[in-house]
């Protein structure tokens, strides 16, 4: 790298001082979900967040080979997380292969995040269908249009297969469910819930759960 091309600020110096209240195990809900629900409540309206629906998806190849990316959740209840992809997607492959995987929402503007690792599994075809019927018109299409994760010559590939089905399925017309496309649902197995706080002393506490399905609450140091 040369001089003209480093980076033009100090990474070192760059931190900010959370000064959030904390988190106290006595102001946790009985399950996860139901404490996941109303963190998710405040980052949707008080938050200032933008998608915070949006989550970091990681998962591992059968060699161990770990990749990340940012995906939409789309449901989620004592069940566990549901998102939806192309089952042809790496994320979907390395499912199939590996199906633990981790989730993390960042939620940054609040000095907080959540981290649930878990089971995947994918969701029934009833269910992705009635999903798949609330999507926008044009987000039908773009499931059929995109062989995801897959490498393509040229923008101009993607635009022309959109382009076709278009013509095929205009607005207003039903689009059908592409057969390799669908939900994941994560059961979770851990889920830890990070607030920050000054001095780089965050507040961590996690749920573990319990062969008898309950669950148990553990502190974690910052």
């Amino acid at each position: 790298m040369t001089d003209r091309d480093a980076v033009p600020f100090d990474l070192a110096s760059m931190r900010k001082q959370y000064r959030a209240e904390g988190l106290s195990e006595n102001e946790l809900a009985a399950t996860p979900v139901e404490q996941f629900a109303r963190w998710f409540k405040q980052a949707a309206t008080d938050g200032g967040l933008f998608e915070p629906n949006a989550m970091i998806v990681s998962t591992a190849d059968a060699e161990g080979r770990p990749s990340a990316r940012t995906v939409l959740l789309k449901h989620f209840d004592e069940q566990g997380f549901v998102f939806y992809t192309n089952y042809d997607s790496r994320k979907a492959r390395d499912l199939a292969e590996n199906p633990y995987v981790s989730l993390l929402f960042p939620w940054h503007p609040m000095a907080r995040q959540v981290i649930v690792t878990g089971l995947a599994r994918r969701t029934g075809r009833d269910e992705t269908a009635a999903y798949f019927r609330t999507r926008p018109h044009g987000s039908q299409l773009g499931a059929w249009a995109s062989a995801q994760s897959s490498v393509v010559s040229t923008r101009a590939d993607i635009d022309g297969a959109y382009a076709e089905l278009a013509a095929r399925y205009p607005e207003g017309e039903q689009v059908p469910v592409p057969p390799n496309w669908g939900g994941f649902r994560v059961a979770p197995q851990t889920v830890e819930f990070w607030q920050g706080r000054e001095n780089r002393l965050h507040d961590r506490l996690r749920y573990v759960e319990q062969a008898d399905g309950s669950w148990r609450v553990e502190r974690l140091s910052p």
